[in-house]
């Protein structure tokens, strides 16, 4: 009880302190010299640390009201020929991939937004593969229900299929209650904010190119149904993002070269663009493997960017590109977990922590059919029994993913 009428008197004094400081500013303007000018009368503390100053107890602790909101984010979901043949029951004549994401769906579920790029589209007709994607409908209900909330769309296959394939895609995703951002079915004025926790996110997210394919739309339509990389546009998108109040900017980027293990000049030079343009996060795409992780600090604030998640989910593996030198790595992905602080007193947000979940695509032959489960690598280690060449193979994917991340104020998991 004498605590709580402490902290009472204490919360008393910093109204009354408040009031006083307005009182003083209002105080000014009633007076002026025979000149005509105000005297100098005025607080001189800035306005966040006054804040900070009244809502602070005499033992330090901060006692404004702040907010952190958790985010998700993974590279490549991919889906080849092999996976969706294995995934497709004659006798109800459907498809079900829940079985992909049934290891993983506790860490989505777990977050305040998770966000992953679609690397096909769903334009309905035959299902396909490489090189021409066509998933089947379905993917997306297992995607929803492992408790994804947001796709990019925009990376080199989004136009498989045309601009139908573009139109449709966006529809199913729409259907399941699923944000997506990166292609688009008519002109955006503005870009897409995710708000949680009274955190607003602004999410932009663009493709180096699109295969050869962009003959496939009129100008105008490429101009406003794909983003793609283009400085200015980056630029302009970033600005909007301010404009629309967000707090933090992510900016997701399908980019750099397939099956290289770091990223380029351009990558890295592009990323320092971005973050000095106002952007918080870049999340990398496209290389179908783990590239590093790195914090970087511009004009005091950290920034954080992964020049390439690898890849979440896809049929690419050591069995299937002989000819990659790279290819034990295309295995890998993993789960980028970003925190976001927000001091709601002063409006201020910020990088709270960075961490990582390493995964590896496990594929196994059950019942005559391939099996495909992306695994958490250090905890199927620990707890799963697997023969002694996987376990060698999840060790060797969690030391390659491990040692290319940089975290920030959390471990590695």
């Amino acid at each position: 009880m004498r605590s709580n009428r402490k902290m009472l008197l204490f919360l008393r004094l910093a109204v009354i302190v408040t009031v006083l400081a307005v009182g003083v500013v209002a105080f000014t303007g009633l007076f002026k010299s025979q000149e005509g000018i105000n005297p100098d009368l005025k607080v001189t503390q800035p306005v966040d640390d006054f804040t900070k100053m009244v809502f602070t107890s005499p033992k330090g602790e901060y006692l404004g009201e702040k907010q952190v909101a958790a985010f998700t984010s993974v590279g490549d979901i991919m889906f080849h020929g092999t996976q969706i043949t294995n995934a497709y029951d004659s006798g109800s004549g459907s498809y079900n991939f829940d079985d992909n994401f049934k290891n993983v769906n506790k860490f989505f579920e777990a977050a305040d937004i998770a966000m992953g790029n679609f690397e096909t589209v769903t334009a309905g007709g035959t299902p396909q593969g490489y090189p021409v994607f066509n998933a089947p409908d379905e993917v997306l209900d297992s995607i929803k229900s492992s408790g994804f909330d947001v796709l990019t769309t925009a990376n080199n296959h989004s136009l498989d299929k045309g601009k139908t394939g573009v139109l449709r895609t966006l529809e199913e995703i729409e259907k399941r209650d699923l944000i997506s951002t990166g292609t688009f079915s008519e002109p955006e004025d503005e870009i897409t904010v995710l708000e949680t926790k009274g955190i607003r996110v602004g999410l932009i997210a663009y493709t180096y190119g699109l295969n050869g394919m962009e003959s496939l739309l009129t100008p105008a339509e490429l101009g406003y149904m794909i983003n793609i990389i283009d400085e200015e546009k980056i630029k302009q998108d970033i600005q909007k993002a301010k404009d629309q109040d967000c707090d933090m900017i992510f900016v997701s980027i399908h980019w750099g070269n397939e099956y290289q293990l770091s990223p380029t000049n351009q990558q890295e030079q592009l990323a320092n663009k971005i973050f000095n343009w106002g952007a918080d996060v870049v999340l990398g795409s496209h290389p179908h493997v783990i590239q590093r992780s790195e914090i970087i600090n511009i004009g005091g604030e950290d920034k954080f960017v992964i020049y390439s998640q690898g890849n979440f989910l896809s049929n690419q593996r050591r069995e299937t590109l002989p000819s990659i030198s790279a290819r034990n790595y295309t295995e890998d992905g993993v789960i980028v977990h970003i925190k976001v602080e927000k001091d709601m007193i002063t409006g201020k947000a910020s990088l709270a922590s960075v961490s990582y979940t390493p995964t590896w695509v496990y594929r196994y032959n059950a019942g005559g059919r391939l099996k495909y489960e992306i695994l958490p690598v250090k905890e199927s280690i620990e707890t799963m029994s697997l023969g002694s060449q996987v376990l060698e193979k999840l060790k060797q994917s969690y030391d390659n993913t491990t040692g290319k991340m940089s975290y920030y104020n959390r471990a590695i998991q």
